[in-house]
């Protein structure tokens, strides 16, 4: 106690010199928090986009763009398959469902998604979580449209909003769709997945808006009107995946084989849980340059810590040699400094703490607005408390070498004047 309140005592006559190591110290932890906080995020983001579908089957090609395309909506796949085989994987007896994806056109930038009005009732995020509406209903006219709720934010949707769809997935396009409007009939609550970034339309609707088109352009003189597309039977010809749910598990291993053989075209099925994992090893690398330079800036101020330490050691020569003279040992003598830097570790640590929190507060709805991160708590977590007890215990050795340099220095040499 009395080691305890004399390390008070002097950190608090060089409070003003320690405070910067604080703010160093405190900066850092926060970094290191902040990175760890949304590294964890973007996993989780990962993990969660897709939940409860068994196999992703699509045209033959790669696993990872097969994953990418149909659930992150990232790029485009090399070829589609048949909507004949789309019907027979969703007649197995071994399926409980099959849901249809259409890609290739967009609105204002963001990714189009043909499929039927059970693909909300089936598709699941995180851990079995539903597909809900926090504005209106799925689709039930040839027109209708859902929203993401990222898509209804941005561009300020509500239901009954009138929008066109555009032919292709660039920001800006010279194709429009402009005579096959769709009305808002749903908006979705937020999911942190790209569900949240996509405009859904039904199967049929892609095949409407593309009557009369050819290699993206429109056909003059076979344009039809709205009365007349709908009297039309619009049976998709392809489509780009399809989501299949499973009545056992035991017979996803099964099917996927049936389908990898499949003679009539080039198909593939994938787990979308290892495929997945595939994806984030490939992102992985950045995700620990990103920890290594957090790392390295804590060590940072450890190193300035260190060395105000043993800077500061020059201007307390002569308090170290009257607690030398009163009794102290050297054990005592190294116990302060380690005191002391333990000290400094833990205010910095804690504010390193709170400052981390009100970053991921403040800056959560802009993570979300611009990156579609959403980030569902800044608070601490167990995985956080070894790094906050690593940095902590790393700050209580820093002091070891300044109390060992402290040790040496004799009562006579710390009582002598010198110029």
């Amino acid at each position: 106690m009395m080691l305890l309140s004399v390390a008070l005592a002097s950190s608090w006559a060089r409070r003003h010199t320690l405070l910067f190591i604080v703010l160093t110290i405190a900066f850092s932890v926060m970094l290191l928090l902040s990175v760890e906080k949304i590294r964890e995020e973007v996993r989780d983001s990962f993990n969660r986009s897709v939940s409860g579908t068994d196999l992703i089957v699509g045209a033959r090609g790669g696993e990872l763009q097969l994953i990418l395309y149909s659930i992150f909506h990232i790029g485009q796949a090399s070829n589609n398959m048949s909507w004949t085989s789309f019907e027979l994987i969703k007649n197995n007896k071994q399926v409980a469902w099959a849901e249809p994806i259409s890609l290739g056109d967009s609105h204002k930038g963001f990714r189009v998604v043909g499929t039927s009005a059970s693909f909300f009732e089936h598709y699941r995020t995180g851990l079995q979580k539903k597909l809900l509406f926090q504005q209106g209903k799925g689709f039930s006219d040839l027109f209708d449209t859902v929203v993401g709720a990222d898509v209804a934010r941005q561009l300020g949707y509500q239901v009954g909003s009138r929008i066109t769809l555009s032919h292709g997935v660039g920001k800006t396009s010279f194709s429009e769709h402009d005579d096959r409007p769709f009305s808002v009939i749903g908006i979705l609550q937020p999911t942190g997945t790209p569900v949240d970034q996509s405009v859904f339309v039904s199967s049929q609707a892609i095949e409407a808006i593309h009557d009369g088109w050819q290699a993206g352009s429109r056909i003059r003189g076979q344009q039809l009107s709205e009365g007349e597309i709908r009297k039309k039977i619009l049976q998709p010809k392809e489509l780009t995946a399809v989501l299949v749910g499973m009545k056992s598990k035991l017979g996803t291993f099964h099917l996927q084989r049936q389908i990898n053989n499949y003679k009539a075209e080039p198909l593939q099925a994938v787990l979308p849980g290892v495929a997945l994992q595939q994806l984030w090893q490939l992102i992985r690398v950045a995700e620990n340059a990103l920890l290594l330079v957090s790392a390295c800036v804590v060590l940072a101020g450890f190193i300035g810590m260190l060395a105000v330490l043993l800077t500061s050691l020059g201007t307390r020569r002569k308090e170290m040699a009257i607690l030398r003279s009163i009794g102290a040992t050297p054990w005592h003598i190294i116990s302060l400094l380690v005191f002391e830097s333990t000290l400094v570790s833990l205010v910095g640590t804690i504010t390193g703490m709170l400052l981390s929190f009100g970053l991921l507060m403040f800056a959560g709805p802009l993570f979300e607005l611009h990156f579609g991160l959403f980030i569902q708590s800044a608070g601490l977590s167990l995985e956080d408390l070894p790094i906050l007890l690593g940095v902590i215990f790393a700050g209580a050795l820093t002091g070891l070498w300044p109390g060992y340099r402290a040790y040496q220095m004799t009562a006579a040499d710390g009582l002598t004047v010198r110029y």
